[in-house]
């Protein structure tokens, strides 16, 4: 385990030396990663740092207000709405590699776009050491690794926390003092909801995934989970009331894990399976079925795409 307190210091500085009298602009999404990140360069340069969430439209519900909330600490806080602009991006792509570059490359060009209005050369982010093996080895890329666009406008990119595993980064984050609700909360892929959609990501596909994310996230924190979600996988024929539908599949997946790198697929009271199904089901009329997912990590990953 990595010393918490000598880390601070470390990182502070290396952050400093990074960025020397510059302004630097920092990927905000509300995870543990992202949000210690912008902890740490906030102490090491304090106003100079201008955080940037993109409300991207494939995060959860409710995120973008809890976003507002947690961090009105800092009056430097950007928030982008590029619904509009995201949604564009990834029409018609349904590969998942794909879909990872399209949303690597929107976000950079977010990010440019404030750092331009702002003056500042550095960009940080909250890549951990799990996404940079994954992305520099064979299993997929990550949004802010291998999913960078070759031509990026900044003088740097700064990742302080790059060499540190995602307890790693929980128990920093404690050390910082940040809200249990940052340093506990689950993982969240940087993608969002889209590498949870098998195939096109569309507005009807978000709101019924989004939905679903919530009452699971509801229903199994009570089993503290590593990592709790629901996937959208594709369609199935069912039956709401005296009609047959042709709707949604919802996966629903819920594993225990230390870093991420490997995971055990939990196992669940049928009780709680039930009512999994029972909510999502009755949450909206094109849910025809809910599924459990059993596979351990490997030989699944953890997220579908």
């Amino acid at each position: 385990m990595v010393d918490e307190a000598a880390f601070v210091d470390e990182a502070v500085e290396g952050i400093r030396g990074s960025i020397g009298d510059g302004n630097a602009v920092i990927a905000l999404s509300g995870g543990v990663d992202s949000s210690t990140a912008a902890a740490l360069a906030h102490r090491a340069i304090g106003e100079r740092l201008t955080p940037v969430y993109v409300d991207t439209g494939l995060m959860r519900k409710g995120e973008t207000a809890q976003i507002r909330e947690t961090f009105a600490f800092m009056d430097s806080l950007r928030i982008v709405d590029a619904r509009s602009r995201f949604l564009e991006t990834l029409e018609g792509v349904t590969d998942p590699e794909a879909k990872r570059h399209a949303i690597g490359e929107q976000f950079i060009r977010e990010f440019e776009r404030v750092a331009r209005e702002v003056d500042a050369d550095n960009l940080v982010q909250g890549t951990i050491y799990p996404d940079r093996i994954e992305s520099e080895g064979t299993i997929k890329s990550h949004h802010n690794v291998g999913g960078l666009p070759d031509v990026v406008d900044f003088e740097s990119i700064v990742e302080p926390m790059g060499e540190l595993y995602k307890d790693e980064v929980r128990a920093v984050a404690r050390r910082l003092e940040l809200e249990s609700v940052v340093s506990e909360r689950m993982p969240f892929p940087g993608p969002g909801l889209s590498v949870r959609i098998l195939g096109e990501v569309t507005e009807e596909k978000l709101t019924v995934l989004r939905e679903a994310t919530h009452i699971v996230e509801d229903e199994l924190k009570e089993h503290d989970p590593w990592q709790a979600f629901a996937a959208l996988i594709g369609k199935a024929t069912g039956v709401k009331g005296d009609n047959r539908v042709h709707g949604w599949i919802v996966a629903v997946r819920s594993v225990e894990s230390r870093d991420g790198m490997t995971a055990r697929a939990q196992e669940l009271p049928w009780e709680t399976l039930q009512r999994l199904q029972s909510r999502i089901t009755g949450s909206t009329e094109n849910v025809a079925r809910v599924v459990y997912d059993v596979t351990h990590k490997p030989p699944a990953t953890i997220e579908y795409e």
